[in-house]
């Protein structure tokens, strides 16, 4: 009785590495080795089993990179060259290892397998595609595509590019076998929401991710990875790959290929053997390469002196783990069939090269597997993806996040210091090419050439196969060759068609060398209508309620500065005003991915959280999160009226989206890169500095907190005085506002006396200032206690200054403490040390001054123009200890002074009211809205 079945999956792919001018490039070898190894055995397979009417299924996913060079004309005549050199060889070898019983029967097994492929190859006459097709027609293979050529589609920064992308993977299938493909691999499985408006247009019906994704979605599949799930609502399926079965065949350390028994990967004649022996088999050049005769098997972990390979023990075990490996799924299905009430089905994806290229024996693992499958059991059987959605009429629902599978599960390996140079150029292509089409709605014939050949140039570039090569630091010359070759040509073709002249010559030539995608369209690039746009426009004039957008990294639970605060409060007080305010933020703890708090609407995005060196990396992939989110919120009917963006990290998305959307840009600047280093001093630095500017230069009005900061924003970004607004952070005065006649007593003589600092343990925060001044005060007042609050990096060096300089007994590092703790804390505080070298505004002192707590500050930034000296607190030289004790001393000798100073604070807080500041904001916002609405009226 059946039980569960089995959704084998290959994915075959290589980039394409056609070279008009030379026949000896070693990267064209990638393709004629995989054909070799792994494509034509596996025919050889799958049709041998069709004619031994062996019921299978399997699933092949075919990028049309790889098409294209299987159908290649110049490609196939090369590769019937390098067949006859490999026979050549093998007759060589043949005759070399005559008389050696250890090598001989294996040369001859070696030159039998290569006349077979040839034969193969001839009876298809040198077209692999009709092989395939012939499978796909007798329903034992499913096949599907990938993108065009194999982009990593959540880092392109278009809608356009995406869907050319998809687009031109559909129609290059169907001119290979007359049919569209039901499904598709997405290329390294990296899905974003943002594809699936494309998925649909072009009638896809699933895709596969890995299994995180399934184990992050949202709400999180009841049947696990043992049944696919329809994304969202768009009716589209995704099937996670089975983790257990993965491991089995992918494990460094538990997969069958790393069995001792197996052909050794990296022993061959094109090392081993004498230059004079091996020179014509080897390139011109006298570069030593893999021949494809291996003589040893693996042998051992870490073993020098390899043992002889023996390819029927090799054939032996290949039976026995493919019979293990139908144990397991026996096992695995009947367990989840218990469970589930329906019958489950375990997806195991992987790359086709695997079986035959790097895993010598594995052709032949799946021959068994499948034969064991059909004639040795009865309660597993394999089915394709379209076979298996059609069982049930109802499958579980969920939303899934970014993910991949490449390392760690997201998409690290496609953007990391190695290869993060390449995005502005693929970004800049893309959105040149995009307008250029939206801007020539007709063209010339010659112009149409110059237009199809640029969208082919620049697919090229986006294949995810040379950021792959650069972290992988494998031929790591080729692939940035590679890539600006075609960002270039690209750019020079429209640069061409701008200026109204094409060099037809020129444009010849590329399309002789990148001859790929015969049906490519370059209005796949162009972008939807503005009709959709002008009724949005319409749909919020006609409004009287307003919408805006915030973008910002930190919300509640999210909180690392005082932005997170900030930002809650600006919204919720907007909100209560009648404003429609929607919060686009990252996921933290466990906190939902829709929410609504305090009427305000949040919409939260997944994304790896940062780690060291990668944090650039990490505000990339969240643009394109924040990205995916907002326009699925487009398309749900939301319509913005403005966007907000808060501080650089958002800026992507914030430019982004102000030009698809044609919407005003806000932008607060809440502090500077320059302003926390003193200037820029590294490439990290200059690049926060450029997003900085970018965002400035993009928003139609700027808002930063305080007079300090207008100065700053002005001089750093060349801003022009009437773009920018100054609105301070404000405070909940009741929140935090407390009678101090219920906190004990007022004393002059510095007993039970308590000094505070509330903020994050950075440099810029002078806290180390602070323990500096702390003996002059101790000596002054010996009983005080010192509360220091907040994390960060600097906590450990602080401890070691506190440790050397004897301040133990005296100071208490607190950590992290609640907004309830911390309100406490500054009650019941004598004085609150702000000691900051730099700061932009300060909310802890507007803290602080709600709470009744006496205010010592550095004279820097924004507290230059909170605190007025001696008259609402107290200020002190930035960065001097001397005078920061003085200070102190002054606050902890002088109850009066104490009470004088708390009392002009408290008044001072009017100006600081949230809903004071946030009708401000809103007056922005009716300021850049009523401007763009007049420009769009006077261009009708």
């Amino acid at each position: 009785m059946t039980k569960g079945y089995l959704n084998l999956v290959l994915h075959a792919h290589l980039p394409f590495v056609r070279h008009v001018d030379r026949d000896d490039r070693l990267e064209e070898r990638w393709l004629f080795e995989a054909m070799t190894e792994c494509y034509i055995p596996l025919l050889q397979v799958f049709h041998q089993l069709v004619r031994d009417q062996v019921d299978f299924r399997i699933t092949i996913s075919l990028s049309p990179t790889l098409l294209s060079m299987l159908r290649d004309c110049l490609l196939q005549v090369r590769y019937r060259e390098y067949l006859y050199r490999s026979l050549m060889l093998a007759e060589h070898e043949v005759e070399r290892t005559q008389g050696d019983a250890k090598f001989h029967a294996l040369a001859q097994a070696y030159q039998t397998r290569l006349q077979e492929i040839k034969e193969f190859y001839d009876h298809y006459n040198g077209d692999l595609v009709t092989a395939f097709a012939e499978l796909h027609r007798v329903g034992c293979v499913e096949l599907i595509t990938s993108a065009a050529t194999h982009a990593f589609l959540p880092y392109m920064q278009t809608e356009e590019a995406i869907r050319a992308q998809i687009a031109t993977a559909v129609t290059t299938f169907e001119s290979c076998f007359g049919f569209r493909p039901r499904g598709i691999w997405l290329p390294e499985c990296a899905y974003t929401p943002r594809m699936l408006t494309h998925l649909q247009e072009f009638s896809i019906g699933y895709f596969f991710v890995d299994t995180h994704a399934f184990t992050s979605a949202h709400p999180r599949p009841a049947f696990g990875t043992f049944s696919p799930i329809l994304v969202g609502n768009s009716g589209i399926a995704a099937f996670a790959r089975d983790e257990e079965s993965s491991q089995q065949v992918w494990s460094s350390d538990r997969g069958y290929p790393g069995d001792y028994d197996y052909r050794e990967y990296y022993r061959d004649i094109g090392f081993d053997l004498d230059e004079s022996y091996i020179r014509p088999f080897i390139h011109p050049d006298g570069i030593r390469i893999h021949t494809g005769f291996k003589y040893y098997r693996i042998t051992g972990k870490d073993v020098v002196q390899k043992q002889p390979y023996d390819i029927d023990r090799a054939r032996e075990k290949a039976c026995e783990h493919a019979g293990n490996f139908m144990f397991n799924r026996q096992r695995q299905l009947a367990y989840m069939h218990r469970q589930m009430g329906r019958l489950p089905v375990v997806t195991a994806p992987y790359d086709a090269e695997l079986f035959g290229h790097w895993w010598y024996e594995g052709p032949i693992f799946l021959d068994v597997l499948l034969r064991k499958l059909y004639f040795d059991q009865n309660e597993i059987a394999t089915i394709t993806p379209s076979e298996y959605l059609a069982l049930y009429p109802d499958y579980p629902c969920a939303d899934l996040a970014f993910s991949s599978w490449g390392r760690n599960g997201y998409g690290e390996v496609w953007l990391n210091g190695t290869n993060d140079w390449m995005y502005p150029a693929l970004h800049e292509c893309e959105q040149r090419l995009i307008r250029i089409v939206n801007r020539l709605p007709d063209v010339s014939p010659s112009v149409e050439r110059a237009l199809h050949q640029a969208a082919r140039e620049l697919m090229l570039a986006q294949s995810s196969d040379w950021a792959f090569i650069m972290d992988n630091r494998t031929s790591v010359d080729y692939a940035v060759a590679r890539f600006k070759q075609h960002i270039n040509r690209c750019l020079e073709l429209l640069t061409m068609v701008e200026a109204g002249r094409i060099d037809m010559d020129f444009l010849q030539r590329l399309e002789s060398i990148d001859n790929l995608f015969p049906n490519v369209d370059y209005r796949f690039y162009r972008s939807s209508t503005c009709n959709d746009m002008q009724a949005k426009a319409m749909r919020r004039s006609s409004s009287q309620e307003r919408s805006v957008l915030l973008l910002s990294w930190e919300f509640p639970p999210v909180s690392v500065g005082g932005l997170s605060r900030h930002v809650y409060d600006l919204a919720r007080s907007m909100a209560s005003q009648g404003m429609d305010v929607h919060v686009l933020t990252l996921a933290g703890g466990n906190s939902p991915l829709e929410d609504t708090v305090d009427g305000v609407h949040v919409h939260r995005v997944h994304v790896r959280q940062p780690d060291g060196g990668s944090f650039i990396d990490f505000a990339f992939q969240m643009n394109l999160s924040m990205l995916d989110r907002a326009l699925a919120l487009a398309d749900d009917g939301i319509v913005f009226d403005v966007i907000h963006a808060h501080d650089w990290l958002v800026a992507d998305a914030a430019k982004s989206l102000k030009q698809r959307w044609q919407l005003p840009l806000v932008a607060t600047i809440h502090a500077t890169e320059h302003g926390r280093n003193h200037g820029i001093y590294t490439d990290t630095q200059a690049y926060i500095h450029h997003r900085e500017w970018v965002l400035t230069y993009e928003a139609a009005r700027v808002i930063v907190c305080s007079s300090y900061m207008q100065s700053e924003v002005k001089r750093l970004f060349a801003l022009p005085a009437d773009k920018m607004r100054i609105l301070p952070n404000g405070i909940e005065v009741p929140a935090v506002a407390a009678d101090r006649a219920n906190r004990g007593r007022e004393n002059g003589d510095g007993s039970d006396d308590t000094v505070v600092f509330v903020g994050r343990l950075v440099r810029e925060k002078g806290v180390q200032h602070l323990l500096e001044a702390a003996p002059a005060i101790l000596r002054e007042f010996p009983h005080t206690r010192f509360v220091i609050v907040g994390q960060g990096p600097m906590l450990e060096e602080l401890q070691e200054q506190c440790h050397r300089m004897n301040l133990e007994p005296h100071i208490d590092f607190a950590g992290y403490v609640d907004d309830a703790e911390r309100n406490e804390l500054l009650q019941n505080a004598s004085a609150v040390v702000v000691p900051s070298l730099y700061e932009p505004f300060g909310i802890v002192a507007l803290e602080a001054m709600a709470a009744g707590a006496p205010l010592v500050v550095s004279d820097v930034g924004g507290l230059a123009d909170i605190v007025d000296h001696d008259r609402n607190g107290l200020k002190v030289y930035p960065g001097d200890p001397h005078s920061i004790a003085q200070q102190v001393c002054r606050l902890l000798g002088d109850p009066d002074l104490r009470q004088r100073l708390r009392m002009v604070a408290r008044d001072d807080l009017v100006r600081f009211d949230w809903r004071s500041i946030a009708q401000s904001t809103l007056d922005v916002y009716r300021e850049v809205v009523s401007h763009t609405e007049r420009q769009v009226s006077e261009v009708k």
